[in-house]
């Protein structure tokens, strides 16, 4: 599937999470969960019109840009009531305490997170 505008651009990724980012919300839309142009809206609100720092590495940007993206995301399922914001919450905090928990090296298994 082409992401509307995006026609022979591949994306940059530094780090699996952005990809999981990445593809998290291309199959909510695939889903029919919401529009490309709801998610560009919301994308562009997080990102504002804020300079990039002049120092960043292309690593250091692409982080930066997927935090604001997945940012985005909570605030496009939020204002959809797909998620309610202390729902993404708790479960970011079980995911963090699953990965503590995790052995480097070995996959995270949500579960190991819940108390």
């Amino acid at each position: 599937m082409a992401i509307p505008g995006t026609e022979g651009a591949e994306p940059h990724f530094f780090a699996p999470w952005q990809v999981k980012a990445f593809a998290l919300t291309v199959a909510l839309h695939e889903a029919g969960l919401f529009a490309w142009t709801e998610w560009a809206e919301a994308l562009s609100a997080r990102i504002g019109g804020a300079p990039l720092p002049q120092r960043d590495t292309p690593e250091d940007h692409a982080t930066r840009y997927y935090l604001d993206w997945l940012g985005a995301l909570e605030d496009l399922l939020a204002a959809k009531g797909l998620a309610e914001a202390d729902m993404i919450g708790d479960m970011a905090l079980t995911w963090q305490r699953a990965a503590r928990a995790t052995p480097h090296g070995t996959p995270i298994v949500y579960e190991t997170g819940q108390e």
